[in-house]
């Protein structure tokens, strides 16, 4: 796993003296609350991943950490988060650095179970997508590294179909007696999964690739772009995280790089403020995408929103794109009605 800030918190220090008692009383007895298997995931994609896999296996007690809309990069876990990670038996995390405070929250929490990191297997970049404003990032003095690399896997549907691959062996080997069941069940939803890559592929392929240019909010769909073969032109705010703030030279920059090169949008998304990404887009005189039409990238939506679901942020994100591109999509395969 790769290395983690370790700040931490008053709530974590003390949440720690009285975790441990708390763990032991509530995993006391085969007939007590816990008896099955007690599964934490992270952020809003891992514990959808995660749902998805486990599907109606009985003995199961999913808990989501993050919740819709919330950040990964400045999550803070309450005491009622540290419970339930100190009673886990499993652990799901994205990885590649994106839980900054994972470290601590183990530490205080008493974890000591099964982790499961979503990250192993894929090839980790680099780098951004957004390279075209590292010249603008060097002025400004401020390159927004991110430790271990850009974090935002989950952007490739293909890498998303690794990432189940990886979180059913897991469960798997956490309890033996229900691995066929998330074996089906995994099974089901990596169709689901293909044939969702294969439907955005299909409509992207349909846009001449002089065509395909895309800002956003933050540089989190550098997967996404590499995968579909999109020009990632820039983002609002040039980093991995999406708590960083953009310089005047950085804001300056992209505005010049809309210009130049014929972007007809810029895109919000759904859990950041889209107050400068409409300030660049009305500099830049272009559409801004925001509100309902902006994208799912850092979380998903709540409940009932275009994007609750992995496959739901996906398939609105690819639509709204091709919109902005001119396109009208094809009809959805059955697999994803």
């Amino acid at each position: 796993m790769p290395k983690r800030h370790l700040v931490v918190p008053a709530l974590l220090a003390s949440a720690a003296l009285v975790l441990s008692g708390c763990s032991a009383q509530m995993t006391a007895g085969a007939d007590g609350p816990t008896a099955g298997l007690r599964v934490v995931a992270t952020t809003t994609q891992v514990a959808d991943f995660t749902r998805n896999v486990v599907g109606d296996a009985s003995g199961v007690d999913l808990t989501q950490l993050i919740q819709p809309n919330q950040s990964a990069h400045s999550y803070d876990p309450s005491a009622a988060d540290l419970t339930a990670l100190g009673a886990a038996d499993v652990l799901v995390i994205n990885g590649v650095g994106l839980e900054e405070w994972l470290d601590d929250a183990i530490a205080a929490s008493g974890f000591d179970g099964v982790l499961i990191d979503a990250d192993a297997g894929i090839t980790i970049s680099e780098v951004g997508a957004g390279e075209h404003q590292t010249e603008a990032a060097d002025a400004a003095g401020d390159a927004h590294a991110h430790d271990g690399g850009d974090p935002h896997i989950w952007t490739d549907v293909r890498n998303a179909e690794t990432i189940v691959r990886t979180i059913t062996d897991g469960l798997a080997a956490a309890d033996a007696g229900k691995a066929a069941n998330f074996e089906t069940n995994a099974t089901a939803y990596t169709a689901q999964l293909r044939a969702l890559d294969t439907w955005i592929r299909t409509n992207v392929d349909t846009v001449p690739e002089s065509d395909r240019l895309l800002v956003s909010n933050h540089d989190a769909l550098g997967y996404f772009t590499a995968a579909y073969h999109i020009d990632y032109v820039g983002s609002v705010i040039p980093s991995f995280d999406d708590n960083a703030e953009p310089s005047a030279a950085e804001i300056d920059f992209l505005v010049a790089a809309v210009r130049a090169t014929g972007v007809t949008a810029v895109f919000s998304e759904a859990s950041l403020s889209p107050k400068t990404a409409k300030t660049i887009a009305t500099e830049a005189g272009v559409t801004v995408y925001s509100g309902d039409d902006a994208l799912y990238v850092d979380s998903l939506g709540p409940e009932g929103s275009a994007g609750d679901t992995y496959i739901k942020a996906q398939l609105h994100n690819a639509t709204v794109m091709l919109d902005s591109w001119g396109v009208t999509p094809s009809s959805l395969p059955a697999e994803l009605e």
